[in-house]
This record gives C-alpha cells, sequence and structure tokens, in this order.
C-alpha cells in the first residue's frame, strides 16, 4: 500500500486579496508561514518518509517548513503539479475579471489551461511517484485548482466540489493499482 498526502500550500498575500496565482510566483505570508508550521506539528505524529513539491515558491516554502519539522528532505520539485495556468485572468480578482470583461468572463476564451490538461498531468505526475516509492507514505506539497482536477481524475467518484483550503491535507492511497480517498481537504490542525 502506498499513501500520498496531498497539501495545499500556506496562505499568500494574493489568497488573502482573492486574486487568482495560477503560475506567478509568490511567496507565502506571514499566515502562510504559520500554517505550514502547524500543520507540519500535525504530521509529526505519523510516519511520512518524502516530501515533494511544485516547483512554484508558495508549495516549495510549505514543503520546506513541513521536512524542516519532520526531519526529512525536499526529495525533488515537480514541475507538473505547479497550479494551473491562470491565463488572461492571472492576478485578479473576481470585480477586476468583471470590470475587464464583462459578468459573463467564464464563458470567454482567456487562455486558462483547461481542467482535461491538469487533470493528466497532476494524475501522471502522482501515478510516477507512486510507481517511484512503493510501499511508502509520501507527501506533496501542491496548489487547490491543480490538486482538484488530479484527484478528479484519480477518483473519479469523490465530490472534489470543495475548494481546497489552505495547508489543507488530503489522503490516497494505492493498493493493487486503484486509488482511494481516506481522508479529504483535512484542516482540523488549523482550528486551535
Amino acid at each position: 500500500m502506498t499513501r500520498i498526502g496531498l497539501i495545499r500550500h500556506g496562505s499568500t498575500r494574493w489568497n488573502q486579496e482573492g486574486r487568482v496565482q495560477g503560475h506567478t510566483d509568490n511567496p507565502l505570508d506571514e499566515e502562510g508561514f504559520r500554517q505550514a508550521g502547524v500543520l507540519a506539528e500535525r504530521l509529526s505524529g505519523e510516519a511520512w518518509d518524502y516530501i515533494y513539491s511544485s516547483d512554484l515558491l508558495r508549495a516549495r516554502q510549505t514543503a520546506e517548513t513541513i521536512a524542516g519539522r519532520l526531519g526529512i528532505p525536499l526529495a525533488g520539485l515537480l514541475p507538473d503539479i505547479r497550479e494551473m495556468n491562470g491565463g488572461l485572468i492571472e492576478g485578479t480578482t473576481e470585480s477586476e475579471r468583471i470590470e475587464r470583461f464583462g459578468s459573463q468572463w467564464k464563458t470567454m476564451d482567456l487562455k486558462l489551461e483547461s481542467q482535461e490538461l491538469a487533470r493528466e498531468r497532476g494524475v501522471r505526475a502522482i501515478e510516477e511517484l507512486a510507481a517511484r516509492h512503493p510501499g511508502s507514505n509520501v507527501l506533496v506539497v501542491s496548489h487547490g485548482a491543480i490538486l482538484r482536477s488530479t484527484l478528479a481524475g484519480l477518483v473519479p467518484s469523490l465530490d472534489v466540489s470543495v475548494l481546497l483550503k489552505n495547508t489543507s491535507i488530503t489522503c490516497l492511497v494505492n493498493e493493487n493499482d486503484s486509488w482511494s480517498c481516506e481522508l479529504y481537504n483535512s484542516a482540523e490542525h488549523m482550528d486551535g
């Protein structure tokens, strides 16, 4: 059995402002570092063998914080789990999108990465990790939209309509080449 813990990165200033981040390489804000530390404390009571991260700074900083607390090295950066490309809406808030493109902006071709392409690259990355580390417990720090697309590809019956919270963890198990989800969007560590 291989266990994959999918983590959404900690908070950034753009998260607080409601801006689409996409490929923009934003750092964590003070709250994001705090969130990563609280999650690391939660995970310290569990056995994790490896931690990987998206190549974007906010995910990498989250992963480095967790890796330092758990005493495991950052095993690698995975470009295939970077956030979905936000196209022409990257860096904008909802009100700015409506002002710029109109209230029907979601129906327009604004050069966003498709769900299908994101799902394919995310699923490929997670399946490659599972094949590389069979029988291991692997953490992966990534981003909300790409994680939800990936989860929909790996566990099609899973309801991924609820947005992932910053530093939430979702745990997948792979047994006999079949994926199941044992925990979705868990952020109880942030309640205290």
